[in-house]
């Protein structure tokens, strides 16, 4: 979506060794929407990309890691798909962060233009080392 502001989308990269994942994806969300910019807008796509590396090494607190699922539906009848967390830590480490961060978002059309500027890897190597990165992390 293009707007009448010029867009000046900065790259952020954060380390998700040993951060809690709640407070990761609420500044990751931020950053998406551009909310700590002065041209923010409710209408207007105006956020940042985020790059987020180290995504197996995230850290859950309380019992989450043994007693939290995600559930999707297939849209036939009885077919509610269930995944614990430990499970989709080992095929998938970085779909946590990615639907931890969708449900921060607003439920509106502008949210799939806000997670295709989300780029989340497992490990330490991503392909985007030429970009320029303006925050290390924390």
């Amino acid at each position: 979506m293009q707007n009448s502001i010029t867009q000046n989308r900065d790259w952020y990269i954060f380390d998700a060794e040993d951060l809690v994942l709640g407070r990761l994806s609420t500044e990751i969300a931020d950053l998406l929407r551009g909310k700590k910019k002065i041209s923010f807008r409710n209408n207007l796509d105006v956020g940042d990309f985020v790059v987020v590396i180290n995504a197996e090494k995230i850290v859950l607190t309380g019992k989450k890691e043994e007693q939290k699922n995600y559930y999707h539906h297939t849209g036939y009848i009885g077919n509610l798909k269930t995944v614990s967390l430990s499970e989709l830590r080992e095929k998938h480490p970085e779909e946590i962060i990615k639907r931890a961060v969708s449900g921060m978002l607003p439920k509106n059309k502008l949210k799939k233009d806000f997670l295709q500027r989300l780029k989340v890897y497992a490990g330490k190597n991503h392909p985007h080392q030429n970009a320029k990165f303006v925050n290390e992390g924390k």
